[in-house]
C-alpha cells in the first residue's frame, strides 16, 4: 500500500511544474532582444527591396496580426479600409502624413489601398519610444526626412 502513495506523492509534483510551465494558447511574447535580432536580419531584405522596406510578419490571429518593420527610405501612402494601426516606434525618427484625402490611390488587396498622395493631411513627427493608433479608412505615410532607417512594430487590429 505504501508504493502506490509513493508514487502519487513523486509524480504530482511533476504535473504541476509541466502545468506552470506552458503558456495558454494564443500567448505570444517578443523580447527586446529577439526583435532586436530580427530588426538587424530586415535591414539586409531591405536594400534590394524597391521600396527600400522589409517587413516580417510575427503572427497573424482572426482579429489582430503583428509585424515587424524596418524602412530606409519613405514609405508609400497607405489606407487600409477594415484595419486599424498601431505603430510602436523602436528606432529611428520619421514624420507620419496621417488623414485628409488620398488621391489616385491603387487597390492592391481586399480592402487595401497604396500609391497615390494624400491632400490634406497633417504631418506628426514620430521618434523612439512613440505610440501611434491610425484609424480605419484614414490614408496615412511615414517621410523619414534623411534618416538612414527606421523600425516599427505594428499591430494590425482587424474588422472594422
Amino acid at each position: 500500500m505504501k508504493r502506490p502513495w509513493l508514487l502519487v506523492w513523486l509524480v504530482i509534483p511533476c504535473l504541476v511544474v509541466t502545468a506552470q510551465e506552458s503558456a495558454p494558447p494564443g500567448f505570444e511574447q517578443w523580447t527586446a532582444a529577439s526583435l532586436k535580432q530580427l530588426g538587424a536580419s530586415l535591414s539586409g531584405e531591405a536594400s534590394p527591396d524597391p521600396h527600400h522596406f522589409a517587413v516580417r510578419q510575427l503572427s497573424d490571429y482572426s482579429h489582430e496580426s503583428f509585424l515587424l518593420v524596418h524602412r530606409e527610405a519613405d514609405g508609400q501612402v497607405e489606407w487600409h479600409e477594415t484595419q486599424i494601426d498601431v505603430f510602436f516606434v523602436e528606432s529611428g525618427s520619421a514624420t507620419l502624413v496621417v488623414g485628409g484625402t488620398m488621391i489616385n490611390g491603387e487597390t492592391v488587396g481586399t480592402h487595401e489601398k497604396r500609391n497615390g498622395t494624400i491632400r490634406g493631411g497633417v504631418r506628426k513627427k514620430i521618434s523612439a519610444g512613440d505610440v501611434i493608433r491610425i484609424p480605419a479608412r484614414v490614408p496615412h505615410q511615414l517621410l523619414l526626412d534623411g534618416s538612414q532607417e527606421f523600425n516599427y512594430f505594428v499591430i494590425k487590429v482587424k474588422g472594422y
